[in-house]
């Protein structure tokens, strides 16, 4: 079972993650990437790398033969899957046998039962792990499946028997929707695994995930790690992770301890796994599902164990006896993650693309950020939206929780919309600071917070870009001390005083600057701005920092968790008045063209509709915002466009 080149069969955080821990055990390692992500920071990373094909992910990353075909022309020996794409597929790992290549993870048998939610109900169940009550019978027709919903009872849990992810899962508290939700679960569960299998479930009210973290090697000998905490989840994905879990004290978790490895015996499991059960509020837990790779959340097991959960899969791998037993495993501390997406909570969790102009996570005590990221990364929408995972380590839990906030605000992304203030939210809630949390969180307690709604941006930060504006002048960049560069208007002789029009969505205002700062506002004013996107301003006697980056028009501001995209609209002809405006009419957020209603050369009116986009599954009439002729139509129906892209070029009449 000996190997010395490892081909990582994934891409993002987690092959940059395995890349570290197998090149720090001495073996080379080769990336592959698809065409989208020639220019990755895992394939930098890496010893080698190797394309295998176009951006969607079924003909690049879910290619089996093509990552296979890497193999054999870069001399790979093993492949670790990381999670996601090919982790989970039984067919893969044997398939990697087959070509006389190690699969790190466990054996096809393994998988193949685990990935399937009756089957492995049913080996629980024999092996003496406790389950929740329910139907997993080989039977699927709707008599059957009505009938065994009854006898298990309101509420009830449909879920489709492959996959995960929270499709072709449906909650019912009312009999009459039994049978619609059966033919919904079985047509998704069909449509994204090729499985339209279902189970029946009792479902527990309220309860918390808990997972436990298992090991196994080739020697016959099973342990766990302790437990993590995945309450915190919207529409059945994980946002916060933590360990240990604040409803577990020591025999709880050997209780629980004990029945993971059970279940890992009970399929004579290999390599790292993690066993999930629901903890219902009385201390009783039930199974649920067994994932057969590397989890998410791994990092926070190695904070609170000090182990590398990557290393010992390798070792594993290769034949090697566990480092530890079960007695040597101690906890110490607490650990919390959260994930950062590109995506938009305020709007639905709207998924974001775009170019990352600026790059920079957070370091200092305690805190880990596992990443892919690279200042000019396209993040588009061929993969998974979840950017890093930005994670905090300490003594005590909250104090793990106040240098994960603190890690959060301080992470800069700026080029796309992300999460993060919605992970601060989360994460300062008293209920999640109490520890109280549970799998209805989010849709309870949480439900009206202020993170899951647009916010306007407060007047401090409009004058801020506007002061950051006039210091910085059109090239978009400060001197060492700060000072202004060539912003056209500026006035140092005290003559009236400059307007800057601004925008933030769909805000638009007028501020005046004077030689000493904003005519009207807060008293604000800026003590340093340097080149590299660091900002300290005092506000109202309060002297605090700030982030910024200028990309063109657009200047991107940062306080902590809130961010705010600023438009310069200054120079545009008639902005702010009601003059013609600029002739670029740009799509306000990514979405698809329905229509495009002018040609080139085409006049056009102020206030005429000229295309309509679809997003958010809403359509919105963009209109010219002059009187002039169509200089150039850059997108036609059908097009997928992103948010700013300029569509549609007026050349405006002149005044």
């Amino acid at each position: 079972m000996s190997f010395e080149k490892i081909l990582i069969a994934n891409r993002g955080e987690i092959a940059c993650r395995v890349i570290a821990s197998a090149q720090s055990l001495g073996y080379r390692t080769v990336a592959v990437f698809s065409e989208a992500d020639a220019g990755a920071r895992h394939v930098s990373l890496a010893d080698e790398a190797v394309c295998i094909g176009p951006a969607t992910a079924a003909h690049s990353y879910l290619n089996s033969e093509a990552l296979l075909d890497a193999c054999r022309r870069s001399g790979a020996d093993a492949v670790h899957p990381g999670y996601g794409f090919l982790s989970e597929n039984a067919d893969f790992a044997e398939a990697c046998a087959a070509a006389g290549v190690t699969f790190i993870g466990p054996p096809p048998a393994a998988i193949r039962l685990m990935g399937s939610k009756r089957l492995s109900k049913i080996a629980m169940q024999e092996a003496g792990v406790p389950c929740v009550p329910g139907y997993q019978g080989e039977a699927q027709d709707d008599d059957t499946l009505i009938r065994e919903a009854e006898r298990v009872g309101l509420p009830l849990m449909i879920k489709a028997s492959a996959g995960g992810g929270g499709r072709g899962m449906r909650v019912v508290t009312d009999a009459a929707d039994i049978p619609a939700q059966l033919k919904s679960a079985r047509q998704e569960a069909k449509s994204s695994f090729g499985n339209d299998e279902l189970i029946l479930e009792r479902a527990v009210v309220n309860p918390r995930h808990v997972e436990i973290q298992v090991f196994g090697d080739h020697h016959g000998q099973v342990i766990h790690l302790g437990e993590r905490d995945c309450s915190v989840q919207r529409r059945h994905q994980k946002v916060v992770e933590e360990a240990p879990s604040p409803a577990v004290d020591e025999a709880l978790r050997a209780r629980m301890g004990e029945a993971a490895v059970n279940a890992a015996r009970a399929c004579d499991y290999v390599g790292a796994g993690t066993v999930e059960f629901l903890l219902a509020d009385n201390g009783d837990f039930f199974f649920l599902e067994m994932n057969t790779r590397l989890q998410v959340e791994h990092p926070v097991t190695e904070l609170v164990t000090g182990q590398d959960l990557v290393a010992w899969q390798l070792r594993v791998a290769a034949g090697e006896p566990l480092p530890l037993t079960q007695e040597q495993v101690t906890l110490s501390g607490h650990a919390m993650e959260v994930r950062l997406y590109a995506e938009d909570p305020a709007r639905h969790y709207l998924p974001q693309t775009g170019t990352v102009t600026r790059w920079r996570p957070a370091s200092g005590d305690g805190v880990r950020v596992d990443h892919g990221l690279v200042d000019g990364a396209e993040v588009g929408s061929h993969y998974d939206p979840m950017l890093a995972k930005i994670i905090a380590f300490g003594a005590s839990r909250d104090e793990a929780r106040r240098r994960l906030i603190r890690a959060v605000e301080d992470t800069e992304l700026m080029g796309l919309d992300d999460n993060r203030r919605f992970l601060a939210a989360i994460l300062r809630h008293p209920r999640f600071a109490d520890g109280q949390a549970t799998t209805a969180f989010i849709g309870g307690d949480f439900a009206d917070d202020p993170a899951l709604r647009p916010l306007a941006p407060p007047d401090a930060l409009w004058g801020l870009a506007a002061l950051l504006l006039a210091r910085t002048g059109s090239s978009g960049r400060a001197d060492g001390a700060g000072r202004q560069r060539g912003y056209a208007g500026w006035h140092s002789s005290g003559l009236g005083a400059q307007p800057l029009v601004l925008a933030a969505g769909e805000e638009e205002r007028t501020l005046y600057l004077t030689p000493s700062g904003l005519r009207d506002g807060p008293v604000l004013t800026l003590d340093r701005v340097d080149a590299d996107g660091g900002l300290v301003a005092t506000l109202d006697g309060v002297r605090r920092p700030y982030r910024w980056w200028r990309d063109g028009e657009q200047l991107w501001l940062q306080d902590g968790a809130l961010r705010v995209v600023f438009e310069d609209r200054t120079h545009r002809a008639g902005a702010g008045a009601d003059g013609p405006g600029s002739g670029r009419i740009q799509a306000p957020m990514d979405g698809a063209l329905t229509e495009v209603t002018v040609a080139t050369g085409d006049r056009v009116t102020r206030g005429q509709v000229i295309a309509v986009l679809e997003a958010m599954k809403m359509e919105h009439s963009l209109s010219a915002d002059c009187d002039g002729v169509v200089e150039a139509v850059n997108a036609t129906a059908g097009d997928q466009v992103r948010r700013q892209q300029v569509l549609v070029t007026v050349t405006p009449d002149a005044p």
